[in-house]
């Protein structure tokens, strides 16, 4: 059961991320950037590596290596969001992006430490 809901949020992830990124392709500018490289692609290779991984079950270090990596930038840029430091691309209700990145990766995280700790 766990399974099926970490594919959920990943499918959700993907599509989100997908289309921000799509978005940042076509009009520059719509991401912060990491250094040179838009924040949106890096949570969008963040979420599509640790999902290959989980797909063919390739050990837990590529997954819990990306969704960390990708959680503490969500983390980041939340936290920055919040006393106005950061901004964050928004919903078109203004909702900031980055809480929805830091719920996403928070709860691939916690999905699967809880599926390894799963009596077999």
């Amino acid at each position: 059961m766990i399974n099926y809901g970490i594919y959920a949020v990943f499918v959700f992830g993907i599509l989100g991320a997908g289309n921000l990124a799509y978005t940042e392709f076509l009009h520059e500018g719509t991401c912060p950037k990491l250094g040179v490289i838009p924040a949106c692609y890096i949570i969008f290779g963040c979420l599509i590596i640790p999902f290959v991984a989980h797909v063919f079950n390739r050990g837990n270090a590529v997954y819990f290596l990306f969704t960390s990596f990708a959680l503490a930038i969500a983390t980041y840029a939340t936290i920055g969001q919040l006393f106005g430091k950061v901004q964050c691309p928004k919903m078109e209700s203004g909702f900031p992006m980055c809480y929805i990145s830091f719920g996403i990766f928070f709860s691939l995280v916690v999905l699967k430490f809880l599926q390894g700790r799963k009596i077999k």
